[in-house]
């Protein structure tokens, strides 16, 4: 498999992000979705990267700078063909691996607190995030878990 970054203007990247959102919509309501559109995921703040087996699309994932020693992990997703084949967490290492190459401190994320996002929550605790307090302009929601990592 191989990551790159990537400038979202191909056709399946645009895919894989609408099937993320609407994704989102069937397990949270609207007001609770922190999910990035391909707008707001060109902003400058944000790298967002790749993953791909020959030609075929197989998931992405994005970090945010929140200042320079604090990233935040955004739009993790595998394509729905490649799903529980080690994606995720190729891309979550590469992303770590982005984050301490950059010289952050820490690492966080917010997923959700339904059954659904169970999966990601335990990928999330395998890499040693540990649930936290909403940081940056996060505010407390039933509907959402935060996380987080320091890195050494």
């Amino acid at each position: 498999m191989m990551i790159k970054k990537d400038d979202l203007t191909g056709t399946e990247v645009a895919e894989l992000i609408r099937e993320h959102l609407h994704g989102m919509t069937l397990n949270s309501p609207l007001e609770s979705i922190h999910a990035l559109n391909l707008e707001k995921l060109r902003q400058p703040d944000i790298t967002f990267w790749s993953a791909w087996e020959g030609s075929e699309l197989t998931g992405m994932g994005a970090l945010k700078e929140l200042d320079s020693s604090h990233g935040e992990i955004k739009s993790m997703r595998t394509s729905s063909s490649y799903l529980r084949k080690g994606v995720a967490r190729r891309m979550l290492q590469h992303i770590l691996g982005e984050a301490m190459k950059r010289g952050y401190k820490r690492v966080s994320l917010e997923t959700g607190a339904m059954a659904a996002f169970d999966p990601a929550r335990k990928l999330y605790a395998n890499f040693g995030f540990e649930y936290c307090k909403p940081f940056a302009d996060y505010i407390e929601d039933l509907n959402s878990v935060f996380m987080t990592k320091e890195l050494g």
